[in-house]
């Protein structure tokens, strides 16, 4: 029932995440919102390890390993994420990241030997590649920007599935709250470095909702859905793990519709519906 419950969760957090993202740099830059939102993430996190009292994030043997694996989900995957959000609906950043569940499959193949493609999900791959073809393709015939924060999504659900199958093979038994933090801890350099060099701007003036959007995101996507994540992608297969990107198009894509009036075109719609096809 725990893995059931944080699985779900995760679904609920990842359906509102794209959207919430999009708000976050309503009135700042796409890195500052993302620094802010991980270091205000990092800072939760010790301050609940402190007040718990519990051992410290190095007493582990080999855990720097671990970290830094998991630490490529979110640097530099995140600062991806949210350049790409700018561009694109919330709800198409959803549809395009459910392809990850096709490149975990090839990555678990190459890096895990294991092979969990039969001649169904082969057909469902190119269903899922022919939408995503179709959604490049629309986007492009938009504007040059839309097609490039297509291709960044596309390349976020390549480097989380990396980090994904790569901490599967070091089959970590660290706790799940642990594993978020010290991910946190390592990517925090590179976010910052990259802060400074795309923005490096402290004069922001932040509104009330980029603020809410920031907190949100740092306590239940970050501090939360992190510690969730890993939980279950210890207690899973990276494949299955994966397949939560099957639930948070729909959701995602109402969701924008509900709270921020996003449209998708009739292309991207049917592209969209290949996609959730193919999974």
């Amino acid at each position: 029932m725990a893995i059931l419950f944080a699985y779900i969760m995760v679904v609920l957090i990842w359906a509102t995440t794209p959207l919430t993202i999009s708000w976050s740099g309503d009135s700042i830059s796409f890195m500052a919102g993302v620094t802010l939102r991980m270091s205000l993430a990092l800072a939760l996190g010790m301050l609940v390890k402190l007040l718990l009292s519990r051992p410290s994030l190095f007493s582990y043997a080999g855990s720097w390993k671990v970290y830094a694996v998991a630490s490529i989900g979110i640097f530099p995957n995140m600062p991806v994420v949210y350049w790409s959000a700018q561009m694109i609906p919330s709800g198409l950043v959803a549809v395009v990241f459910a392809i990850s569940p096709f490149v975990t499959g090839v990555l678990s193949l190459l890096i895990l030997r294991e092979n969990p493609f039969n001649p169904k999900r082969l057909l469902a791959l190119l269903l899922a590649l022919s939408g995503l073809a179709l959604i490049f393709h629309d986007q492009w015939k938009l504007e040059l920007n839309a097609a490039l924060g297509v291709l960044g999504i596309f390349l976020s659900s390549l480097i989380f599935s990396l980090s994904s199958v790569c901490m599967k093979k070091l089959g970590t038994h660290l706790p799940a709250f642990d594993v978020a933090m010290g991910s946190l801890l390592f990517s925090l350099p590179g976010l910052f470095l990259l802060w400074w060099l795309v923005d490096g701007n402290f004069a922001v003036a932040p509104t009330g909702r980029t603020l809410a959007s920031i907190m949100y995101l740092a306590v239940f996507g970050s501090l939360l859905g992190f510690t969730l994540f890993f939980y279950v992608l210890k207690k899973m297969s990276p494949s299955a793990v994966s397949l939560i990107t099957l639930m948070t198009p729909v959701l995602a894509v109402i969701l924008g519709s509900v709270a921020a009036g996003e449209r998708l075109t009739q292309a991207a719609l049917g592209g969209a519906l290949l996609v959730l096809l193919a999974l």
